[in-house]
């Protein structure tokens, strides 16, 4: 038996004995019961079953919060180590909705003026961003519309809100012609606003003075303020009197038998008010005046044909071509076909004043010829057979005179006539056919001609000048000179007034005319354009064409 107290027993199972506590302590005070509860561990003996106990409940988490969870983790992280390009993503931002904001206020017509307006809102997104090509594009697109509400306040005569708009347009386009002649526009509008009232007392005293044209005559004034403010009363009644003053010099001019001031009024009148309402009944009184006075022009110049076939070429009375022809001439001045008559007539005297130097009938010849020069003066034909009249009294003088010879040329004078008739050739070929006086070519054939009358390239040369005018004036009308063409048609009319090619000539050169002041017109140069129809119209003064171009200067002057 072992003690208590002794070890155990190495390498055996071990026992445990049952425990008693200490018997010294049996005597002491208190309750046993008590003391072996204290004293007694409170544990399990060994090799004795554990009570079974109820196992503990555990909460499974949702898989979503999971999700949740790992994405705000990896969020935040993410956000940690880019917070650079966040930092820029909220400027890309805040420029797209500015610039959102800008293309509402455009649409919506709220183009500069506020803090919400489109400008300043495309200049805010610019801020941002400088070469924003949709912030430039708004831009240039609310210039452009500024520019259409100055333009249209113009309209409206609402002048402090276009100076306001164009401002704008300016500020934002840059300037440019579009801007620089609504500025033009606009300052011609306000002085014009400002002048009205003395524009319109000018109009009136002219107009009561009978002055109607020129840019002082009551016309241009009323139409001066008509042109700023077209229902202005004043001067909508103005340009009535105006229309009834013209009324009455067309029929004065018809009245005095003035057909061509009749035209010239009614031409005018028609230009300055088309819906005038006696300009129908004008229209019907000046064609029945014409019809009358071309029914009589003709009736002279067939009889003025007749007779010159039948050789009255001239003499007392009417019973002549020269009295039917000028009679032709006072129905209608400058009638191309009567001058042309009369130019034949000239012409027929000059034959027969040759005819009578053949004969030797040199006073009869001078007579002829002095006759001629009346209706011809520049005439070729005259000038060679003046010069041979000369040429024969010289020679009829001296060979009445008693032991005299012929005279024959010295070698100084034959060799000046060459000089002279090969200077006269230069100055034909170069044009030079009328001017300059003493170098031309009429001038230094004519000057041969004092020299040796009969000298037969002088007298050639002398008669080639009129063909060699009309190829001239062929040639300056294909350059479009004008000026040169028409210098050409007078020097025809003086070397040949009977010439054929005048008539046409003269057309081609009227229609020319009215083509370059239909040009000047599109130009706006109003000055040359009235310049050119003023030559057309002594022209061709019966061709439909000037009354139309005459209206569209006036529409456009």
């Amino acid at each position: 038996m072992h003690n208590r107290n002794d070890p155990p027993e190495q390498g055996g199972p071990r026992r445990t004995e049952p425990v008693l506590g200490n018997l010294d302590q049996i005597d002491a005070g208190g309750d046993r019961r008590d003391f072996s509860r204290a004293a007694a561990p409170a544990r399990r003996p060994p090799f004795t079953a554990a009570q079974h106990s109820e196992p503990a409940r555990h909460h499974r988490v949702p898989w979503w919060a999971i999700v949740i969870a790992v994405v705000l983790v990896g969020g935040g992280g993410w956000a940690m180590t880019h917070q650079a390009a966040l930092s820029a993503l909220l400027p890309q931002t805040q420029l797209n909705s500015l610039l959102t904001r800008a293309d509402a206020a455009y649409s919506a017509g709220q183009l500069a003026g506020g803090a919400n307006s489109a400008r300043d809102l495309y200049e805010a997104a610019r801020a941002l961003d400088p070469d924003n090509e949709r912030a430039l594009t708004g831009l240039q697109n609310v210039g452009n519309a500024e520019l259409q509400r100055a333009q249209a306040a113009l309209k409206q005569r609402d002048y402090p809100s276009a100076r306001e708009a164009l401002e704008e347009a300016r500020s934002l386009l840059g300037g440019g012609t579009a801007v620089a002649a609504v500025d033009q526009a606009l300052a011609r509008a306000v002085l014009h606003s400002a002048n009205v009232d003395v524009l319109v007392n000018q109009a009136r005293a002219a107009l009561a003075n009978g002055h109607i044209d020129g840019a002082d005559g009551a016309a241009a004034l009323f139409r001066k303020v008509l042109a700023g403010d077209p229902h202005n009363a004043v001067a909508r009644h103005g340009m009535d009197g105006v229309g009834n003053l013209l009324a009455a010099r067309i029929q004065t001019a018809l009245g005095n038998h003035d057909r061509a001031g009749a035209q010239q009024a009614l031409t005018r009148l028609s230009g300055l008010l088309p819906g005038y309402s006696q300009l129908p009944s004008l229209r019907a009184s000046v064609a029945a005046a014409d019809r009358a006075a071309d029914a009589q022009r003709d009736q002279y110049l067939e009889q003025g044909e007749a007779y010159l076939r039948a050789g009255k070429v001239t003499g007392a009375g009417s019973g002549n071509a020269e009295a039917q022809f000028k009679a032709a001439l006072a129905a209608d001045p400058g009638n191309a076909k009567a001058q042309a008559g009369l130019g034949r007539v000239a012409e027929a005297l000059i034959v027969q004043a040759n005819a009578a130097l053949d004969a030797g009938h040199a006073q009869a010849a001078g007579q002829l010829l002095d006759q001629a020069a009346a209706l011809a003066p520049k005439s070729a034909d005259l000038a060679a057979a003046r010069s041979r009249l000369r040429a024969g009294t010289v020679a009829h003088a001296v060979a009445s005179t008693p032991a005299t010879a012929t005279p024959v040329l010295t070698p100084a004078d034959s060799a000046k006539l060459s000089r002279l008739v090969a200077q006269a050739k230069v100055a034909a070929r170069k044009g030079d056919i009328m001017l300059p006086p003493g170098n031309s070519a009429y001038d230094l054939y004519r000057a041969a001609l004092g020299i040796d009358g009969n000298n037969s390239a002088a007298q050639a040369g002398l008669r080639a000048l009129p063909a060699m005018t009309q190829q001239g004036f062929r040639r300056d009308l294909r350059r479009d000179n004008l000026d040169g063409a028409h210098d050409m048609l007078a020097t025809l009319q003086q070397l040949d007034p009977g010439a054929a090619a005048i008539a046409p000539m003269q057309h081609a050169l009227g229609v020319a005319w009215l083509d370059r002041a239909e040009h000047y017109i599109g130009l706006g140069e109003a000055a040359a354009a009235r310049a050119a129809l003023q030559q057309a119209q002594r022209l061709v003064p019966s061709d439909p064409r000037i009354s139309e171009v005459d209206a569209k200067l006036h529409r456009n002057g």
